[in-house]
């Protein structure tokens, strides 16, 4: 087995929530040491969104996998210290502190690299360091909502926001692709970066298809529910015990589909014959497709049109996806320790043929506060002085072993 791509290249992240926390778990699986910066005495705010995955927090597990937690209070100096002397050895910093925090700390990518040019810094922020709203606060939902993918998203007369949280998804990919291409671009001319992404900005580049559609048309793009606005037939049609989404886009796929349904007779009907008669006649489409497919089991036509090449799927609820075959068959299944328990984890989707994802643990809050602030060359006393004060905190239970490989659920 490989070497896995970010073997030694070390991280701190002085992150909570989701976006950044993402992006480092990205990081984090490809090999690089991710040392997690946390507040005491609650730590990452995640922790205590819920306590539904053996009494942690289901995003923060799903976010911080193979990470140390180091709680240490950096409004106390010597915190901040500690936590500077770590980046001094540190490849890249990621952060999604709140407006102007990072400036106050001192942790800004100005004064990061100003004696260390080599460093990648890297932050997430709400609306962009400039501008009007660069110092409003963002979450998820008030991000999608002013970025127009709730505009989007819902029924006809219902704008809802997504079931993810989509916009912290979109920050913390873009970050992790920056944080991949500046690393790369260092290893030729030595020179590191100063990356900043936008939530805003990335949720507006995902739907910049309905972008271009609105710059060109002038109109604002419907929201479809299932369906799909340049698309037919592109929606979810009713079966005898529920339903089944099918996607058309080619006329070798609507020839296909009208020949298990039944429907080979639409064959010469103009308002058929292209995608774009069938986006124009869609009430009608829609009708046919939807009378044909109420008569099948939803299983049995979904395997028919797998057979004849359709694009279909079924509307599978949670317990059906954490049973599904499709990533059975693939043993894509791993098991990794929480603070509290085993738990169930996927691989992620990047997927070397030569190396697999590391996987660690995910830590308790303070889980690696004293081996880490002792390896940040504070002595005992100071160690025991912080910890005493509170402005840092160890995990009072055994933590996580460091660097410790996932293993394959029995």
């Amino acid at each position: 087995m490989s070497s896995l791509p970010l073997d030694g290249v070390l991280v701190v992240a002085i992150e909570q929530a989701v976006a950044a926390p993402l992006a480092t778990r990205s990081l984090a699986d490809l090999g690089a040491r991710v040392i997690k910066v946390e507040r005491p005495p609650a730590g990452d705010l995640a922790r205590g969104y819920d306590h539904l995955v053996h009494g942690t927090g289901a995003h923060f597990v799903w976010l911080n996998r193979g990470k140390e937690s180091l709680a240490v209070d950096l409004k106390v100096p010597a915190g901040r210290d500690a936590v500077r002397r770590l980046i001094d050895r540190a490849d890249v910093v990621v952060q999604n502190l709140a407006p102007g925090a990072a400036v106050r700390l001192g942790l800004d990518p100005e004064t990061l690299r100003a004696d260390r040019p080599e460093l990648v810094v890297g932050s997430i922020t709400g609306y962009g360091a400039g501008g009007s709203m660069r110092d409003r606060k963002a979450y998820d939902m008030l991000i999608q909502a002013e970025a127009g993918l709730m505009s989007l998203t819902g029924t006809p007369e219902t704008p809802v926001k997504t079931g993810i949280p989509a916009s912290d998804i979109a920050s913390g990919v873009h970050l992790a692709q920056g944080v991949l291409a500046a690393l790369v671009r260092r290893l030729r001319t030595g020179e590191g970066a100063t990356i900043e992404v936008s939530m805003l900005e990335a949720t507006v580049e995902w739907v910049s298809h309905a972008l271009y559609a609105q710059l060109a048309t002038g109109a604002q793009p419907p929201r479809m529910s299932t369906g799909h606005a340049s698309i037919a037939p592109y929606d979810a049609y009713p079966t005898r015990d529920g339903e089944l989404l099918i996607g058309v886009q080619s006329e070798n796929g609507w020839t296909a589909l009208c020949r298990v349904l039944g429907l080979e007779h639409l064959g010469p009907d103009p308002r058929f014959a292209t995608n774009v008669a069938r986006v124009q006649h869609r009430d009608a489409c829609d009708a046919l497709v939807a009378g044909r497919t109420r008569r099948w089991l939803t299983a049995d036509l979904d395997a028919a049109l797998a057979r004849a090449g359709v694009p279909a799927a079924q509307v599978r609820r949670m317990d059906h996806v954490v049973a599904h075959p499709q990533l059975r068959e693939r043993d894509r299944w791993r098991t990794v320790r929480t603070p509290h328990a085993s738990v169930p984890a996927l691989l992620p989707p990047v997927t070397f043929a030569d190396a697999e994802a590391a996987m660690g643990d995910v830590p308790a809050l303070g889980s690696h506060t004293v081996d880490l602030l002792l390896e940040a060359g504070l002595d005992g006393s100071a160690v025991d002085g912080l910890v005493a004060t509170g402005a840092a905190l160890q995990a009072a239970s055994p933590r996580p072993d460091r660097r410790s490989r996932s293993s394959r659920p029995s």
